[in-house]
């Protein structure tokens, strides 16, 4: 640029020296600026492509690299597609054989089928007569739990009447106790076991007037105590009775004496002859099995066992 500049101006000084025209000189004056103007009009869109250029360079080398992403892209959608054609012509294949085998299934083995459907059934009818007893064996269950637990509570009430049953007895016979009386409870009974010396006189059966006054106190007792059952029970020691009249042994004196202790209870008009039973136990059930004087002494009573009524109870163990 410079160098043009420097043949302009040693064209405009030979026009001058030349003597050229003032018109002249203006005209090549402008044209000079102008070509100027030109100029740098012309480097300043120079330097806007060189600029442009180097965006589309970086443009191209950006999509230079798209272009060789999608080219691997596309590579890798090739090889699925192949894969994909491989594993269709695969299932078309066991398509093919599964439909050969159900044609021969349906064809051939109709009758296997049948068989295995039968027997599914069968089964499903045996699973189900399980459910229903199961179902049976859990109702059962359940009753029978209820059952226990009314039970249970029957044996409560049965162990509370008891104790109650024996605290009134007690306090009835208050005045008897340590004078050949004692009250106990045993095995959800309530016994009361009169010596023979509070009750009769060696070898006789009719009761003493002690005794009878005792037993006339337990008779009270009986008579607003309706719901227990009543054993009186007679017994002797080991030494042989010889008798000539009604009594002849200890099996007879046993009974002759739980009976007579029985008719004294039940001149109560409120004592129920029902709820009592008398028996003769003989010298077979000692307290004592001692041959002494003491131990006979012993086993020579009478005992009136009271138990409460069981007809709940029972009731519920009739029913299991």
């Amino acid at each position: 640029m410079k160098r043009v500049k420097l043949l302009i101006l040693l064209f405009i000084m030979l026009l001058v020296s030349s003597c050229v025209s003032m018109k002249q000189y203006t005209e090549l004056s402008e044209k000079l600026n102008h070509r100027d103007m030109e100029n740098q009009r012309l480097n300043k869109e120079v330097m806007e492509l060189s600029t442009k250029n180097t965006e589309l360079e970086s443009e191209a080398t950006v999509l230079k690299q798209k272009a060789e992403a999608l080219a691997k892209e596309n590579e890798d959608l090739k090889y699925k597609l192949s894969r994909s054609e491989m594993l269709l012509k695969n299932l078309e294949y066991e398509k093919d054989e599964l439909v050969s085998q159900l044609s021969s299934i349906q064809s051939g083995s109709s009758s296997e089928i049948r068989k295995l459907l039968e027997e599914l059934q069968s089964a499903r009818s045996g699973l189900t007569n399980r459910e229903d007893k199961l179902l049976a064996a859990e109702k059962e269950l359940e009753d029978k739990q209820s059952r226990l637990l009314e039970l249970e509570e029957i044996l409560k009430q049965k162990e509370q009447a008891v104790k109650e049953l024996k605290a009134k007895v007690t306090n009835a016979l208050t005045g008897f106790h340590n004078n050949g009386l004692t009250v106990y409870e045993k095995n959800g009974k309530v016994y009361v076991s009169l010596d023979e010396q509070l009750l009769f006189k060696t070898g006789q059966w009719a009761v003493d007037p002690k005794g009878q006054k005792a037993l006339e106190e337990l008779a009270k007792v009986l008579a607003q105590n309706k719901d227990i059952n009543v054993m009186v029970e007679g017994h002797t020691d080991d030494v042989p009775m010889k008798g000539s009249g009604a009594v002849k042994d200890n099996w007879d004196l046993s009974v002759m004496r739980a009976t007579a202790v029985t008719k004294i209870l039940t001149k109560n008009p409120q004592v129920n002859p029902k709820q009592i039973t008398s028996a003769g136990r003989g010298e077979y059930l000692p307290v004592d099995a001692n041959n002494t004087i003491e131990a006979r002494q012993k086993n020579r009573r009478t005992e009136i066992i009271l138990t409460p009524k069981l007809d709940e109870l029972l009731k519920i163990i009739e029913s299991n």
